[in-house]
């Protein structure tokens, strides 16, 4: 039987408050012992640093030459960045799911592949969320959202019920977002922008950036 290897691929300061949790994650997921899971720090790129916080450090490239049975998230803030990497990645390694022990995901949800749920974080009922979510500290998704591909929640954000959120959006530090409605969804456009502590009371367009209490478009 081969090596069981996971690579965590950023060794920033999100994957390494991800780390800790994550071999442990990993062996519930697999139904195996911890102990037979060999975990690495992964960077796209060489380092001159052997080890982060006590884990091996390796290239993208050595990581995916291994001979072992390899597995791999992604923690890395925006979601085209991480688009990027699970590109790079495809067909040479699975990705697995990373949760912390006291996340809940409770009802009837349905979260795709490669979600990294951090502490204290939670989805409530009847959300569909899908591939590579990020869920920071503190942050929930509430009842009958809809969140769409690589999106990532900042710590603390707050999207209540009827919210739907377009692929690579990006929610900031302690956001709220009001609820909707089941006939009228309160909508976040794909790749926008919510700013720290930004209030949603309407429709985020594509791409646009909105910040402030309520949240407002950016002007520059």
């Amino acid at each position: 039987m081969k090596k069981i290897i996971f690579g965590l691929i950023g060794a920033g300061g999100f994957g390494r408050e991800v780390m800790p949790y994550t071999q442990m994650s990993v062996a519930k997921t697999l139904k195996i012992q911890a102990d037979a899971i060999e975990i690495f720090f992964v960077e796209t790129t060489k380092s001159t640093t052997a080890s982060v916080n006590g884990h091996p450090l390796i290239s993208l490239a050595d990581f995916l030459a291994l001979d072992a049975d390899k597995y791999f998230n992604v923690a890395i803030g925006s979601g085209l960045t991480r688009k990027t990497v699970v590109d790079q990645v495809a067909g040479r390694a699975l990705p697995l799911p990373i949760s912390a022990p006291d996340v809940l995901v409770l009802a009837g949800n349905q979260v795709g592949i490669g979600a990294v749920m951090c502490p204290r974080s939670m989805i409530t009922s009847n959300a569909k969320i899908g591939i590579y979510f990020q869920c920071n500290i503190y942050a929930y998704v509430a009842h009958d959202c809809v969140v769409g591909d690589f999106v990532t929640f900042a710590p603390g954000v707050r999207c209540n019920g009827n919210v739907h959120i377009g692929d690579f959006a990006y929610i900031g530090t302690n956001a709220v977002i009001k609820e909707g409605t089941t006939q009228k969804p309160l909508r976040i456009g794909r790749g926008a922008i919510v700013g720290m502590g930004a209030v949603i009371t309407k429709d985020v367009p594509d791409g646009a950036t909105v910040v402030g209490n309520p949240a407002r478009p950016l002007t520059r």
